[in-house]
């Protein structure tokens, strides 16, 4: 008996392009982002309809036990002085972790626990980020050319964007750069 070999589905790591799979696919736009960025003034001027980030995930099988695999891509642009940056979310089912792994560009993940203590880790590419159960999470674009970070996740974890409807406790704005900066360079 020869076995079979079959061709599993791709991602190029290079721009983070999914194929060889039926894929779904998401774009946010900023007028989708309302109570997300702190000047509401500056993004009540911006175009609506403009692309902040969108999401392509492989259409998997869900269920316990089941895992989803996906791509987001964050684009360059402010707010304000704020970076553009993804929703930010727990998971409904709080106990499910995740795994990104930075593809392309220069970003943060921003993580927050439930007690709203919060971190920064570098997002570039090859890097890898595991988010604890319990952790918020956002990806924000600090460089001038599109995010890409590939994500595993639990199929069965969700999406709480409600606990987060206040925001999270630590935003990243350009002065916040150059602050973090300085503070390295003094350091």
């Amino acid at each position: 008996m020869n076995p079979s070999i079959t061709m599993p589905p791709q991602v190029a790591w290079a721009s983070g392009a999914l194929s060889d799979a039926p894929l779904i696919q998401k774009t946010t736009h900023l007028g989708d982002l309302n109570n997300v960025f702190a000047d509401d003034d500056a993004w009540r001027c911006c175009e609506p309809t403009l692309a902040v980030y969108r999401v392509e995930m492989f259409d998997t099988p869900s269920g316990e036990g089941e895992l989803y695999t996906g791509v987001t891509h964050l684009n360059p642009g402010r707010v304000g002085n704020e970076f553009f940056m993804t929703r930010g979310h727990f998971h409904a089912r709080r106990e499910q972790g995740e795994i990104y792994f930075g593809l392309r560009g220069e970003g943060l993940l921003l993580l927050q626990d439930e007690q709203g203590h919060t971190r920064l880790e570098q997002v570039r590419p090859g890097s890898v980020h595991h988010i604890a159960g319990f952790t918020a999470h956002r990806l924000i674009n600090i460089g001038s050319d599109i995010l890409s970070a590939l994500a595993v996740w639990p199929s069965v974890a969700g999406h709480d964007y409600a606990a987060l409807s206040g925001g999270f406790a630590l935003r990243v704005t350009a002065d916040t750069l150059k602050l973090m900066a300085k503070e390295v360079q003094n350091g």
